[in-house]
Order: structure tokens, then sequence, then C-alpha cells
């Protein structure tokens, strides 16, 4: 590192080139052909998951964790939740297997420690928990989101999501285009958010909605955490967002960072200041944006509740995958959800009308339902057809049966429960 803070070797950008950068690099356009997955869980005791993990077990576990020989890659999360992110796969069934096995591998490394994972989009009897990552990001996005209230906290160190992340799609109009595809997660996304929320009891309160996990993103920073206009062309689109943002922080050579308030990262591109701005700056800052649809050369969809059990991910990872990579079904799904966008109105995901009923409602909301109802016979005709196996096929069957069907989500059973 230089005594600037830059590193060593790097060189200045410029605002056209920011520009430039990211329009090559946030929408990397062709056929669709890969799917990965992040994963993230609670970490609980075993004997008792309403008990809190002391901070003390939490490393040893996740050293544990990271001697295993997995192909996914395994982070821990602020409040101590453990993340799997599988490798891009070329089938929905390859991104399965990877990640169901080296789930249980973590799963037969941690019952020896006393220790499961939980599939909850936060946690439903401890109160938002010590942050047990001492980092200079972590203590940056934490001064940074206090600004706009306790929610930032919240979900750094107590919520847990399933994401999906899939090819951005053809240049070409069509069912596979990459703007028919950006369009569609930010409407389709209401609907997921809705069919599989998990979430509705948090440090052992009813908290009034289906996904508080997703009720704690509209309450972030709405610069940082809304998404840009999805009918707009996507690359125009995306880089002014990302350019008018404000800069959670600048990086140092020493913590802690700079944590300036309002300055975009235009602003800091056209003064320089409080030093120069280079590339991996710009790479940086578009991690320190949390819209529920995050364009990362592939698309990564951020807003669905981590799921109950073990194997419980899989539905919403083949749901969507279906739904989106199947032309058929691409076709069928977007016309069943673009009346929602008259609903969803001028305001931006995750806080215009549509997205806060689908997460204070679920599918009890009446449109919300009516989608559902078309979305997933449409990604159950389209399994077979991207080759998911029946045991795949047969999970999200019993899930449109169990939820979908009766306008239910998982979160109404975590009612039952707590009721």
């Amino acid at each position: 590192m230089s005594p600037s803070g830059i590193p060593r070797g790097g060189q200045a950008i410029a605002e056209n080139e920011a520009e430039d950068l990211l329009r090559c690099i946030c929408f990397k356009t062709g056929p669709p052909r890969t799917v990965g997955v992040e994963v993230e869980w609670l970490v609980h005791e075993l004997r008792d998951p309403r008990l809190p993990v002391p901070p003390e077990r939490l490393g040893p576990a996740l050293d544990t964790v990271r001697s295993l020989s997995l192909a996914s890659a395994v982070t821990l999360e602020p409040g101590g939740q453990l993340e799997l992110s599988s490798p891009p796969a070329g089938s929905l069934m390859s991104c399965v297997d990877t990640l169901s096995a080296d789930l249980r591998r973590v799963r037969d490394a941690l019952t020896p420690l006393g220790l499961s994972l939980s599939g909850y989009g936060v946690d439903p009897w401890n109160a938002p928990r010590e942050r047990i990552l001492r980092e200079p990001r972590y203590d940056a996005m934490e001064q940074a989101l206090d600004r706009t209230g306790p929610a930032g906290r919240a979900m750094m160190r107590d919520s847990a999501s399933v994401q999906v992340c899939l090819d951005a799609g053809h240049e070409e109009p069509g069912p596979l285009g990459y703007h028919r595809r950006w369009q569609l997660a930010h409407l389709l996304g209401a609907v997921l958010v809705a069919a599989f929320a998990n979430s509705p009891v948090h440090g052992g309160r009813r908290t009034g909605w289906r996904s508080t996990r997703q009720a704690l993103w509209t309450d972030l920073d709405p610069a940082r955490a809304l998404a840009p206009d999805p009918n707009a062309e996507p690359r125009a689109a995306w880089a002014a967002h990302v350019l008018d943002t404000p800069v959670m922080c600048v990086r140092g050579e020493e913590a802690p960072w700079v944590v300036p308030e309002g300055l975009t990262f235009r602003e800091w591109l056209r003064t320089g200041g409080p030093r120069p701005v280079e590339e991996d700056d710009l790479r940086y800052h578009m991690t320190t944006l949390f819209p529920p649809v995050r364009p990362r050369g592939h698309l990564e969809l951020r807003m669905i509740d981590a799921q109950p059990g073990l194997d419980g991910w899989i539905v919403p990872v083949a749901v969507t995958t279906a739904l989106f990579d199947d032309p058929e079904a691409a076709e069928t799904v977007y016309r069943a959800v673009k009346p929602l966008a008259e609903r969803a109105g001028s305001s931006a995901a995750p806080r215009n009308p549509l997205w806060l009923a689908a997460a204070r409602d679920g599918l009890a909301d009446p449109e919300l339902h009516t989608a559902a109802l078309a979305a997933f016979p449409a990604a159950l005709e389209a399994l077979p057809r991207i080759g998911a196996s029946p045991a795949v096929v047969g999970a999200v069957a019993a899930f449109h049966e169990r939820y979908v069907l009766p306008g239910s989500c998982p979160a109404d059973d975590l009612l039952e429960v707590t009721s």
C-alpha cells in the first residue's frame, strides 16, 4: 500500500472510464449456461436452537469447516452466520449436487461440536447478536448504516438468505434477453419474496411481517438498498445508479477507514478526494450496494429468505432457474407477472407497494398468489426440460401443494409453532 492508502501499482480512473467499465463488467451477455447459489445459515446450539452460540465457539467451528475439502467457498458473516457459495455450475443439478454434498460435510463436522445450521430469514429466538467480525469493512458498514437506524445492524448480524445467481442472458431481445431478464427479476422477485417468506418472528417477537428480513432491507439507506428503474436500459441505469450512490467507505492503509457522509462515487471521481479513485475502488463500491437484484456480470437475486431444513434451499433455486433459463417458462411467467408492474408504481423495489405487500402478507396477497399459481406450474413443467432430477421435481411439487395452492408460505408454519 502507498501512504495514501492506494494499492501499489494502482492507477487513478476518470469518470468516463468508470462508466465504460461498469457497462462492460456488470452485464456479461450470452446464452444462459450457468447457475450458482449462496446459502446463508444461522448457527445454533444443537441441543436447543433457542440458545445463542457464544462467539468464542463460532471461531473454532469456522476453522473446522474451513479445513474441510469443499467445492464451495465458506465465509462467516458479521453475526456468525455461515455462508456457502457454490462455484458456477453448468446445470441446475450440478449446482444442487455440489452444494448438497458440501452441506452434508459441514453438518457432519458441526454435529460433534454441538452446533447445527438453521434456515430462517432472521433469528426467531435471539435478539440481534454481537458482531463477531471486527474488520475495517464491517466497522465502516456499521457506522454508515447506523445513520438510518437499527435495521443495518440487524441485517448484518441476524439475517440469512438464499441468493440465486444466473447468467445475464442474450444481448438480443426475447425471453432470454438480458433486458427482459432484468425486468423479470424485479417483478418475479416480489413473488419469490412472498412464496418463500420465512421470517415472521425475530428475537422471540412477532413482527407483523411474513418476511422480516425483507422488511429490514426497506429500512436501510434507500440509496444503497433500492433498485434502479428496471424498465430503463439496464447498463445505463445501473452505471448511473452505481456512480450516484454515496460511498460507504474509503479504504485506507490503516483502520478505521474513512466513512464520508453524502459523497457519491461520481463526486469522488470528480474531486479526487480524499484520495484519487482506482478501478479496484469502483469494484469494491459495487459490493456495498444491496439492491434485491445486483448485476455482477451475472444476475444475483438476493431477495429470498433462508429456508427450513438442510435441503429447503433447493426449491427456490430450482424454481428460479427454471423460470429464467427455460424459454417457454420464461415467457409464461413474464406474462403472468407483467400486470404486477402497475401495482409496483414508480417507486423502486423493495420500497414500492408490491414488494412491501410481499414481505408483509406473503401469498395471502391475492395478486401475488395469482402470479405464484402461474409461476410454479410453469416451473414444474420446465424442470424436466432443464434436466432436474425426479427428487427435485418432487420437492418443488410438494412445496407447490403445501404452500402455493392454499396461498401460504413457510412463515405461516413458524407462526403456528409460536402461537
